[in-house]
């Protein structure tokens, strides 16, 4: 039976000040900040919307005492679910100031319209990011994997992953060399597997696998470690060496360091994971 959690009174708050923080960034740039449809301004709306519905059900089950009756592991959504809207909520948090205050250049209601749509995008991330700290495991307490440090490196891992394959398909950096095409590989075969640890984690399904979770864990962070540190040392030669098609623009450059990030995010897990794997044994 799924772990019924009362949240305390400070995290219930920090849920209700996500909520409304998220709900007012995209209410007034749907309302008055005159986005044009498409592109940037539909993925922080998006990013908006997606958070704030997420905490409103998470607030509901919870003020409604459901939590044993929902079909995932209420140890592991609620963290899951701030985890990816923290991340969000950030990422809208840069993106909108930069393409619709500094490269539009609005006046008027629209410009001030988009200056507090920033303004509570801010303040969403940082409640996010309060509801993640009150809500992570303590050392010596015994949580959901989800809420652990491991369980929070799937899901940036995961996140990351989303934001290259967005850098490096519009348009198509990576068809012009067979390196590049395994470097797409490395990305698509992570992100899977990543997000497979955390459906399984949150549907509590972890013991259909063959083996046990934590050897399964330390296995495939040593493989996504081995992986990712060819994807790291190839995209930069293919793509920034003359020799084989020159191709240094902000994209290009951003994919890069966003995938040594995320090296360093999954060395990270693996040592996690097989210290799992030692304390267990």
């Amino acid at each position: 039976m799924p772990l019924i959690v009362v949240p305390t009174s400070q995290l219930l708050w920090m849920r209700v000040a996500a909520l409304l923080f998220s709900c007012v960034a995209f209410s007034v740039a749907a309302h008055g900040a005159h986005l044009r449809p498409g592109g940037m301004a539909d993925w922080c709306i998006f990013c908006w919307a997606f958070s704030f519905a997420c905490t409103l059900l998470v607030l509901l089950v919870e003020l409604f005492g459901l939590q044993a009756r929902v079909p995932v592991s209420w140890s592991n959504f609620p963290i899951t679910v701030a985890c990816y809207a923290a991340l969000l909520c950030l990422s809208a948090s840069i993106i909108f100031p930069v393409f619709f205050l500094k490269y539009e250049s609005p006046y008027g209601e629209t410009r001030d319209h988009r200056i507090v749509s920033t303004v509570f995008s801010c303040l969403a991330a940082v409640a996010y990011m309060g509801e993640v700290s009150l809500s992570k495991a303590r050392p010596g307490e015994v949580a959901g994997y989800m809420a652990t440090a491991p369980g929070l490196l799937k899901v940036c891992q995961t996140f990351l992953a989303c934001i290259i394959f967005i850098l490096i398909s519009s348009p198509v950096t990576y068809d012009h060399h067979p390196a590049l095409k395994w470097c797409m590989a490395v990305y698509c075969i992570c992100f899977i597997l990543s997000m497979a640890v955390v459906v399984l984690c949150v549907g509590e399904w972890t013991g259909c696998l063959p083996i046990s979770f934590s050897k399964f864990l330390s296995a495939y962070g040593l493989l996504a470690v081995i992986m990712y540190l060819t994807a790291t040392i190839l995209w930069p030669v293919f793509q920034f060496n003359k020799n084989y098609g020159r191709n240094d623009d902000s994209k290009t450059i951003a994919a890069a360091v966003l995938t040594a990030i995320n090296f360093l995010l999954y060395v990270a897990d693996l040592v996690y994971s097989a210290r799992l794997v030692f304390v267990s044994g």
